[in-house]
């Protein structure tokens, strides 16, 4: 956690100590700007900062930085992703110092999933640097005012600086360290992986407060919206380091086909419900696919609107 002025809209609110909401935005395959400017429109005073994706599943997108600009001429602030998979360490460094050129006051650091998930498994994947060294270098850029090599930037960029972090994935006691890492690296935020185990996410906040490591980041639990007993079968299946119970597809599958978007908003509802008074979480981090328009449902059902104005 950083004092002082705050960096962004998200930072301030952060720092206020209010529960925050943030969303990813769902994928675009489209040079067309419109799609971007529709989801904007959905998700737009509904949450407070909108994920903006780096092929994610190592599948090719529309860039997460073009996004974000796209983003942020809608009048919502993005959240940009950087992974390293796909970039050296001059690339990482310039898409920093271009993402902040174009206005981008919050990023997330990720290694990145490895190219055999996604659709082109004969890519080279890069790996210069791994996401602690990459939280590292933004903060040598911002506070340090250099590149990685020592040269110095004319204009330092200015960054709130975050990471993501799995508690579900084993050995569940190595994840609160590897987020003291993250931390020690000046990661000041946290995005969990989607959570539909609140006992091991339980867990692993307690441990990260016996360790003091809530004293030194917001950490916003992932919620994700499924739309449908398939959808929750394909995150099991074939989604990485993804922890879905049986209860929960067995829940979607107890309704109709029909009936299965609207019981996924319930289960999210009460899934935000319950990570809402677990100790130390900071907000939430809403996903889902191809089902945008649960996002502000889900919001709204919670009572988390309206959010706070964007003043920055």
């Amino acid at each position: 956690m950083t004092d002082g002025a705050p960096r962004s809209h998200l930072h301030r609110l952060l720092q206020d100590g209010e529960f925050v909401v943030t969303a990813e935005l769902q994928t675009s395959d489209s040079a067309d700007p419109s799609r971007i400017v529709e989801l904007a429109g959905t998700l737009r005073g509904k949450v407070d900062a909108v994920n903006c994706t780096d092929n994610s599943s190592a599948h090719a997108h529309i860039a997460a930085m073009a996004a974000a600009r796209l983003l942020l001429d809608q009048g919502v602030e993005p959240v940009m992703q950087l992974v390293c998979r796909d970039r050296n360490r001059l690339a990482l460094q310039a898409d920093l110092l271009g993402a902040a050129a174009l206005g981008v006051r919050n990023i997330v650091c990720m290694t990145g999933d490895d190219v055999s998930a996604g659709d082109h498994p004969e890519t080279k994947p890069i790996y210069d640097l791994d996401s602690v060294q990459l939280i590292r270098t933004a903060k040598i850029m911002r506070d340090g005012g250099t590149y990685l090599s020592g040269r110095a930037l004319t204009d330092p960029p200015s960054f709130l600086i975050g990471a993501v972090e799995n508690p579900f994935a084993p050995p569940l006691e190595f994840r609160p360290m590897r987020l003291g890492t993250k931390i020690e690296a000046v990661a000041e935020f946290v995005q969990t992986q989607i959570c539909f185990n609140l006992d091991k996410l339980r867990v692993f906040m307690a441990r990260c407060g016996e360790l003091g490591l809530l004293d030194h980041v917001w950490v916003l639990a992932g919620v994700f919206v499924p739309s449908s007993a398939a959808g929750a079968r394909y995150l099991r299946d074939e989604v990485p380091g993804l922890d879905v119970p049986e209860h929960v597809i067995e829940r979607m599958d107890s309704v109709p086909r029909d009936a299965q978007p609207g019981e996924g908003i319930r289960l999210a509802l009460e899934i935000v419900d319950a990570v809402r008074q677990i100790p130390g979480v900071s907000g939430i981090h809403l996903m889902t696919i191809n089902h945008e328009e649960a996002i502000p449902r889900v919001v709204e059902g919670a009572g988390l609107v309206p959010r706070p104005a964007r003043q920055m």
